[in-house]
């Protein structure tokens, strides 16, 4: 496959663990990247809501609080010809008063992952999990938003298919974005990255150490009752999107 002529801007979309800075790394690891950009509207996010999350005053001393501002530069991010700017996005950063038309000129993948899973790993992490933590309905309304504006269904991948086999998954996901396979997204050098956000130092320590994709999980432990009731809220979202999953 040759790469395409125009600018390659591929926004990745997911709720929080699930593969999304591994998916990053692979990505940043291909020969032919421009840039990265690691959750952009994440201080933006943080101070519309007023969230109290891990390192919040240095995530908003970091990044434009600007969502306006923020949009400007994604959809303008540097992608000559023959490259791939690529962009990690945190699906609940996306707030009902952020215009979505900064979207429409960007490549888009939707990263799914079981909500069990999502919401174990979120709550090891941050214990205070919602449902709007984690992403899943506002993953859906961006899906839907986006198939709208492109009258298709954009690619929707699984972070377990792609745990099962990487290969396989990353070729699929290539060729339905119209970029070539390479190789080294299979495989990365450990360690952090300059374009981690500045929130990597809590939430990184896995990737960081990491050369490659794991290996599938184990079935998840059972969850308590509030996680699980958080779980299965999400359940609905989880699956409208898998129907259309690539593998």
């Amino acid at each position: 496959m040759t790469a395409r002529a125009g600018p390659v801007r591929v926004a990745m979309w997911s709720g929080p663990r699930n593969l999304s800075t591994a998916m990053m790394r692979s990505f940043g690891n291909r020969r032919d990247i421009a840039s990265v950009m690691d959750e952009p509207f994440y201080a933006a996010y943080l101070d519309a809501t007023g969230l109290d999350h891990p390192m919040r005053e240095e995530v908003l001393a970091s990044q434009s609080r600007d969502w306006a501002r923020v949009a400007r530069a994604c959809a303008e991010a540097p992608a000559p010809p023959g490259r791939v700017a690529y962009q990690k996005h945190m699906t609940q950063h996306m707030l009902p008063d952020v215009d979505l038309g900064w979207m429409d000129g960007l490549t888009h993948v939707f990263l799914i992952r079981d909500p069990a899973r999502v919401v174990a790993s979120y709550a090891a992490k941050r214990e205070a999990a919602t449902l709007e933590d984690i992403g899943f309905l506002q993953q859906l309304r961006l899906f839907d938003h986006v198939a709208e504006r492109r009258a298709a269904v954009p690619p929707v991948i699984d972070a377990e298919d792609i745990r099962a086999d990487p290969d396989r998954a990353l070729r699929g996901l290539c060729a339905a974005i119209g970029i070539p396979f390479d190789e080294g997204m299979l495989r990365w050098p450990a360690g952090a990255r300059p374009e981690d956000g500045v929130w990597a130092a809590h939430w990184y320590a896995s990737v960081n150490a990491s050369t490659g994709f794991a290996p599938p999980d184990s079935p998840p432990a059972d969850l308590p009752a509030k996680l699980r009731a958080i779980a299965e809220a999400a359940r609905p979202a989880y699956d409208r999107m898998r129907a259309h999953r690539l593998i």
